[in-house]
């Protein structure tokens, strides 16, 4: 995960995995009704941001989620089964310390949202 490409290969991987998940699945394109012409540019650029340091992405993440949130209570177990297609999702295409990375970094944005979102 080394470039802007590589991160556009594993959100699209990403996405294809968890948008046929059953319960991922409804959560994006029932209740977040998600546009993915639009939103997997900001994914991209999300993690662009996060794994590499690009400063294309200013969006704030925790407001889109609390409104998310909202319209469907996002419980542990969506938490945790995000986590689990993310990583499957990373070992199966990469190998390297950036791939470790966006797994540790991962782990923490599913934590520090889940706390955030219960409280």
């Amino acid at each position: 995960m080394n470039s802007r490409e590589d991160i556009a290969f594993f959100v699209e991987r990403f996405y294809e995995d968890m948008l046929v998940d059953p319960q991922l699945a409804p959560i994006f394109v029932e209740v977040a009704n998600v546009n993915l012409d639009i939103h997997l540019p900001h994914i991209k650029d999300y993690w662009c941001k996060l794994l590499l340091g690009d400063q294309q992405y200013q969006r704030h993440t925790m407001n889109i989620h609390r409104t998310l949130h909202s319209k469907r209570s996002l419980k542990p177990t969506d938490f945790d089964r995000w986590l689990r297609l993310f990583k499957h999702t990373v070992d199966t295409h990469f190998v390297g310390e950036r791939a470790e990375r966006a797994k540790r970094v991962a782990a923490a944005i599913a934590t520090n949202m889940e706390s955030s979102l219960s409280s």
